[in-house]
């Protein structure tokens, strides 16, 4: 499906250089001379190297639809990871090209994640948005600190850092947002 250059958003696929590409950043640029364009930043899909490229209102872009199926995650072995069909059962491995560096710490076993394909071919994984992780390690709170609101660093079980707010401990269930790694809310289970 055509559309203009400008109505990009991210998330959005394009296929553009005889590639497709993932809409990570947009940015509307006006200058005091010349057409407004929009500078946005792709991802290749296939080999996750990035791309700055300008477009204009007048060019057009052809916009990919992704098929999407539900699968959930088995486990890993190496660089291949299993998934199988939450309808069918079936399962199928994906190496570690399918699954970027900043997804791979949040893969649980047993997540429901969405495997996305063109044309039969699996491109990469969707995450859920959000996963409970546990806190191993979380610095003591500071006397007198609680006045401001604050926030102190955090270590997940899967070994990132984040912050979170004073009150959370070591041992406390939180939940995390799996785009930026940032704290949502204490877990309710």
């Amino acid at each position: 499906m055509k559309i203009n250059g400008n109505a990009i958003r991210p998330g959005n696929v394009i296929e553009h250089q005889d590639r497709l590409w993932r809409a990570v950043k947009i940015q509307h640029t006006q200058p005091g001379k010349g057409g407004a364009y929009l500078q946005v930043e792709l991802k290749d899909l296939r080999s996750g190297t990035k791309l700055n490229e300008r477009f204009r209102a007048s060019e057009s872009v052809e916009q990919v639809r992704l098929d999407q199926k539900d699968f959930q995650f088995l486990f890993a072995e190496g660089e291949m990871y299993t998934f199988m069909d939450t309808e069918t059962y079936d399962q199928i491995s994906l190496n570690s090209d399918h699954i970027t560096e900043e997804q791979l710490p949040y893969l649980q076993d047993g997540m429901e994640v969405t495997i996305e394909s063109f044309e039969g071919d699996p491109i990469g994984i969707e995450l859920p948005k959000h996963v409970t992780l546990e806190v191993v390690e979380a610095d003591a709170v500071v006397k007198g600190q609680t006045a401001a609101s604050s926030a102190k660093p955090a270590l997940l079980e899967n070994g990132l850092r984040t912050t979170v707010p004073p009150h959370i401990e070591t041992g406390t269930r939180v939940v995390v947002n799996t785009e930026d790694g940032t704290y949502v809310e204490r877990a309710k289970d």
